[in-house]
């Protein structure tokens, strides 16, 4: 069921007219004091989980920067007739944070490819490279190149798993979990990008890869129908016929691969029937609700249709999916079009995005326990995305500024606005001399002005956040590399480089604090040399 807030936030073409917050409450110190306290008490009383995850969740927001994070969160909080600034996103509840360093080994500011490779394999590699190290450069090279991903790992370890994105889901971000290519770009064997002399050097597209090597995937849920399809397969949803020039019909040949292995299994095209679904008589489902990307959050709702679902309903159907199995599961989610509206200088779209990601994120957060399910949220980019100006607290975050300072207008005399990119298509091509307002500033297809013109917006380089709860999440701590995200997730359910096998003592050297059906509450033997040491000083 479409979320309440997600309808609110489609499209409330809300254009506030004031920025009257009371915020007087805020004068009395007491108020600062009383929340430090309260912080402190919860932090020294939380318990470190050293338990050994059964079930890994891992919220992947594409191009949430700090700065995305802070005006969604304002924006979230406006949604509800807040003030917003001292609003609380899902995420930002999760116990644990850390910094990822985000560049590509050749790269200073990184792409989704190079990033997804990181956080989902453990190994940094080079931009616009999927799923292989950074020695694949052509197709002659990729072949002993490949990286295993978490998604390997825990299938490896009798998990289930599973893929959600908002994206195509030969995207860049899920990519990774499944493909190895040396160029992002070869979704699909369409005698462009991806030509025949690439197939004749031993390409593979990515998605041919996703259909031939990894049946084992157990919910995959996203757009893109048309690089499944042959370019002479005409859609009826969408009207539009494939892109792949090799007369494969992946979807067809999905389904076939499922009836023959005797699995239970459904193929899934519609937000209806993805909702009227029974998650109890089905172990593979593949759902393409989309012949390309999917619909911004913004749109889906605006359509009114059962086209599509959000992202929340989708999390929701493969967490009851994927639970099934007693060993547990691992799920990949991504908020991918939060980057998209980016790079076309669109905040609100942007922002509408984050908004219903955090929602996916607080309803899984609802639907497991912390004890058993590491939850990790991070970003693989940032992007050129500003807010300031100095705006008076509650300021339409969308809105132009209506500043504390004295001077209330630009240089030029003109209004302007908090939200701002850097460069992107919307860079003047000369100085703007007459005002905005926030009629036009707060309207969905609003592009926020930039500094340099570019034909698109581009991704920013600073770190980005990663927030965690659950299984050995403290040890996301301090400032990392972005690749170490793959070995906390890894650790914290002993799979793959850490699986009982490769590392014999991940069930044991779980910190101070040990599960309490793992180990003993205390290292019994760094106790015994301790007090060895003090009784001979003595």
């Amino acid at each position: 069921m479409t979320s309440k807030l997600s309808v609110i936030l489609a499209f409330c073409l809300i254009c506030h007219s004031n920025c009257d917050v009371d915020w007087s409450g805020d004068i009395n110190p007491e108020k600062w004091k009383t929340y430090s306290r309260e912080l402190i008490e919860h932090t020294l009383n939380r318990k470190i989980n050293g338990n050994v995850a059964k079930n890994v969740i891992f919220f992947l927001g594409d191009g949430m920067g700090v700065s995305t994070v802070t005006a969604g969160r304002i924006w979230k909080g406006q949604l509800q007739n807040k003030a917003g600034e001292d609003e609380i996103l899902n995420m930002e509840k999760l116990d644990h944070l850390a910094l990822s360093k985000t560049y590509n080994i050749d790269a200073q500011t990184a792409d989704s490819a190079g990033t997804a490779t990181a956080y989902e394999t453990g190994v940094k590699t080079r931009i616009r490279a999927i799923g292989v190290d950074g020695n694949a450069v052509d197709c002659k090279t990729v072949q002993n190149s490949k990286l295993d991903s978490i998604l390997d790992w825990a299938h490896f370890a009798g998990k289930s798993v599973g893929i959600v994105t908002t994206t195509r889901i030969t995207h860049a971000s899920p990519a990774a979990l499944y493909a190895h290519v040396h160029e992002r770009d070869m979704e699909a064997y369409d005698g462009r990008v991806f030509s025949e002399q690439n197939f004749k050097d031993g390409c593979r597209d990515i998605a041919s890869q996703l259909i031939d090597d990894n049946k084992f995937i157990n919910v995959i849920f996203g757009g893109g129908k048309r690089k499944f399809l042959p370019n002479t397969a005409f859609d009826p949803i969408s009207n539009q016929t494939g892109d792949r020039i090799d007369d494969r019909d992946l979807i067809k040949e999905w389904k076939n691969s499922m009836e023959s292995q005797n699995k239970r299994f459904k193929y899934l095209e519609t937000r209806q029937e993805l909702t009227s679904l029974n998650f109890q008589n089905f172990d593979h489902v593949f759902g393409l609700f989309n012949w390309d990307h999917m619909n911004y959050e913004s749109d889906r709702v605006l359509m009114g249709s059962d086209k599509e679902p959000s992202i929340t309903e989708m999390t929701e159907k493969a967490i009851q999916i994927l639970r099934n199995n007693p060993n547990g599961y691992l799920l990949f989610v991504e908020g991918g079009r939060i980057d998209q509206a980016h790079h076309n200088n669109n905040a609100r779209r942007a922002l509408d995005d984050l908004v219903v990601f955090d929602d996916a994120i607080g309803k899984a957060v609802g639907m497991i326990s912390l004890d058993e399910t590491l939850v990790v949220v991070s970003a693989d980019h940032s992007h050129v995305f500003t807010i300031g100006g100095y705006a008076v607290r509650g300021n339409p975050i969308f809105g132009v500024v209506n500043t504390t300072e004295s001077g209330k207008l630009s240089k030029f005399n003109t209004t302007f606005t908090s939200l701002a990119y850097a460069n992107g298509e919307s860079g003047l091509d000369t100085i703007r001399k007459v005002n905005i307002t926030n009629n036009k500033t707060e309207q969905l297809n609003y592009k926020q002005e930039a500094l340099i013109k570019l034909g698109y917006e581009t991704h920013g380089g600073e770190e980005v956040a990663i927030y965690a709860s659950g299984p050995m999440a403290y040890l996301f701590d301090g400032t990392v590399e972005q690749s170490h995200i793959a070995h906390v997730i890894a650790y914290s359910a002993c799979i793959g480089p850490y699986n009982e096998t490769s590392y014999p003592g991940c069930r044991s050297k779980r910190g101070l604090y040990a599960s309490k059906n793992n180990a003993a509450k205390i290292n019994f033997s760094s106790f015994f040399y301790f007090f060895m040491m003090v009784f001979f000083v003595i």
